[in-house]
C-alpha cells in the first residue's frame, strides 16, 4: 500500500514539471518531434526517463517473435498515452533538482509535498482502522460462535458463512467495504440470537420454582417450630426467676429469725423485761472493755442521739460514751471529752464544742441534733437546750455501713483504741433518730414522761454486745435515776 501511493505522488510530483514544454507542441506531434522538444529541456528529458523506465525508449517494448518495425513511421500518439505506472529506482525529485524552476512553480511543489504528506497520514489511520476492525470481528465472531454452540440446530443458519477472513492484501477498498459489511451482519445476527435467548430459558426455567417453594415453606415452618421453643423455655426461665426470688426471700426470712433466737439464747431467755430495761458498764479506764452496736447505719442527712450516761472518771475527763467510724474516716461522728477540755462533738473530722458537763457522778441526759443542712446543731442537758451552732461539717451526709463503739474512741475502722480516750461509767437508753427532735419531745424523754425508741437504732439487748469485761445488767432508767 505505501509503495502504491510513493509512485501516485512520484508522479503528480512530476507531472507539472514534463508537461510544461510539451503544451507548446501541437496535437499531432510525432514521436520524433517529441523527443526533439523533450531534448529541448533537460529537466523534461529527466522527468520522461523516470516515467519510461532505465531504458528510456519513447515506444512500447517490441515482444518477442514479433516482426521488425517497417521504415515507415507509426502514426503520431498523444504524448500523454505515455505516461505509464512503471517501478522507479530514483528517489522523488526533491528541491536541488528544481533549483532553476519559477517561483510559481516551487510553491505549487510544496503544496504537492503538504497534500502528499497528508494521504500519507491518512493512510497510516486507515490502516489502524483496519486493525481495530479485525480485533472486533474475532471478537464478534467469538461471541457468535459461543452463542450458536448453545441454541438449538433451527435456531442456527443452514448456509455457509463466508469466510471474511480471505485472501487478499488487507489494504484493498474492496476487502475494507466487505468487512464492514460482515460486521455489520454479525451485529445483527448477535441481537437477534440476544433477544431470542430469554424468552427461550425463560420458558425452559418455568417449572423450575416448585422446589425453592417447597422448600421455603419448609424453612417457614421449622422457624416457627423454633420461635415457640424459644418462647417456652423464656417463660421458663421467668418463671424459674421468679421462684428463686421468693425462695431467696424466705431463706432470708429464716435466717433473720435465727439470728434473733440465736441472739436471745446468748442473753438468756429472760434477760431484761422490757428488753431496753438495762445498762452497759465499764468499771476501769482501758482499751478492751467496750460495747459495740451490732446494727449498721443508713446514710443520714440528720439525725439526733440520745443516752443517760453516768461518768465515773472523777473528775480528770470524761472520755468517749460513743465513736462511729466508717472505712476511709475513723471520726465520722464522735462525742468525746478529753483532759481538762469542754465536751466536743466531731462529724467528718469536724470539731464543735458542747456545753455540757458530767462531772458530778450522777446521771444525766444527754441530746444531740445536727442536720447537714447549713452544719446546724443543737446541744441538750436533762432535757434543757445548752448550746447551738452551726457550719459543722455542712452538706456532708453521714456515710453508711460503720461500726458504732460504745465506751472506746476508734483510731481505725472498730479497733486501735486509747486507753486514755476510754470512758469509765454506765451508759443507757442508747437511741438513734434519722431527724431532729423537738425540744418538747426531748424534754419528755428527761422527764420520763414521753419515752421514744430511735427509729434507726433502738436501744434493745440483743443489739448491743458488750467485750473485754464491760457487762450489761438490769435497769430501769427513771426508777435507777430516783434511786441513784
Amino acid at each position: 500500500m505505501l509503495a502504491f501511493l510513493g509512485a501516485v505522488i512520484c508522479i503528480i510530483a512530476s507531472v507539472p514539471l514534463a508537461a510544461s514544454p510539451a503544451r507548446a507542441l501541437p496535437g499531432g506531434a510525432d514521436n520524433a518531434s517529441a523527443s526533439g522538444a523533450a531534448a529541448a529541456s533537460p529537466g523534461s528529458q529527466r522527468s520522461l526517463s523516470a516515467l519510461h523506465g532505465a531504458g528510456g525508449s519513447a515506444g512500447p517494448p517490441a515482444l518477442p517473435g514479433a516482426p521488425a518495425a517497417s521504415a515507415h513511421p507509426l502514426p503520431p500518439v498523444p504524448l500523454f498515452s505515455r505516461f505509464l505506472c512503471t517501478p522507479l529506482t530514483a528517489a522523488c525529485p526533491s528541491g536541488a533538482d528544481q533549483g532553476d524552476a519559477a517561483p510559481g512553480e516551487r510553491e505549487e511543489l510544496l503544496l504537492l509535498q503538504s497534500t502528499a504528506e497528508q494521504l500519507r497520514q491518512t493512510a497510516l489511520q486507515q490502516e489502524a482502522r483496519i486493525r481495530a476492525d479485525q480485533d472486533t470481528i474475532r471478537e464478534l465472531t467469538g461471541k457468535l460462535g459461543r452463542c450458536e454452540s448453545g441454541l438449538p440446530r433451527g435456531l442456527q443458519d443452514a448456509g455457509p458463512r463466508r469466510d471474511t477472513m480471505a485472501d487478499g492484501p488487507w489494504d484493498s477498498p474492496a476487502l475494507i467495504l466487505e468487512l464492514e459489511d460482515a460486521v455489520r451482519a454479525l451485529r445483527d445476527r448477535i441481537d437477534r440470537l440476544e433477544q431470542e435467548l430469554p424468552a427461550r430459558v425463560n420458558f425452559s426455567a418455568a417449572p423450575a420454582p416448585a422446589v425453592p417453594t417447597a422448600l421455603h415453606s419448609k424453612m417457614d415452618e421449622l422457624e416457627g417450630q423454633l420461635l415457640a421453643k424459644v418462647l417456652a423455655l423464656e417463660k421458663e426461665r421467668v418463671a424459674l426467676s421468679h421462684s428463686s426470688h421468693q425462695q431467696r426471700q424466705e431463706v432470708e426470712k429464716e435466717l433473720d429469725a435465727l439470728q434473733g433466737r440465736i441472739a436471745e439464747l446468748e442473753h438468756g431467755s429472760s434477760a431484761y423485761s422490757p428488753p431496753d430495761a438495762f445498762k452497759v458498764s465499764i468499771p476501769i479506764r482501758n482499751n478492751y472493755m467496750y460495747a459495740r452496736v451490732r446494727k449498721a447505719l443508713p446514710e443520714l442527712y440528720a439525725f439526733t442521739v440520745c443516752m443517760w450516761l453516768r461518768s465515773r472518771s472523777g473528775g480528770t475527763g470524761q472520755g468517749t460514751p460513743f465513736s462511729y467510724s466508717v472505712p476511709g474516716q475513723a471520726n465520722e461522728i464522735v462525742l468525746l471529752e478529753a483532759g481538762h477540755d469542754p465536751m466536743e462533738l466531731l462529724i467528718n473530722d469536724k470539731v464543735a464544742q458542747l456545753p455540757l458537763s458530767l462531772k458530778d457522778n450522777g446521771w444525766h441526759h444527754i441530746c444531740i441534733a445536727w442536720t447537714t443542712r447549713d452544719g446546724l446543731w443543737s446541744a441538750y442537758q436533762d432535757g434543757e437546750l445548752r448550746g447551738s451552732g452551726e457550719n459543722l461539717a455542712a452538706w456532708h451526709p453521714i456515710k453508711p455501713h460503720g461500726i458504732l463503739i460504745l465506751g472506746q474512741e476508734q483510731d481505725t475502722l472498730g479497733g486501735r483504741f486509747d486507753a486514755t480516750q476510754a470512758f469509765v461509767g454506765d451508759i443507757a437508753q442508747f437511741n438513734l433518730w434519722d431527724h431532729a427532735l423537738t425540744p418538747a419531745q426531748v424534754l419528755g424523754i428527761a422527764n420520763c414522761t414521753g419515752l421514744l425508741l430511735g427509729n434507726v437504732l433502738p436501744w434493745e439487748d440483743k443489739l448491743v454486745e458488750a467485750f473485754g469485761g464491760a457487762t450489761k445488767a438490769a435497769f430501769d432508767v427513771c426508777k435507777g435515776k430516783a434511786k441513784a
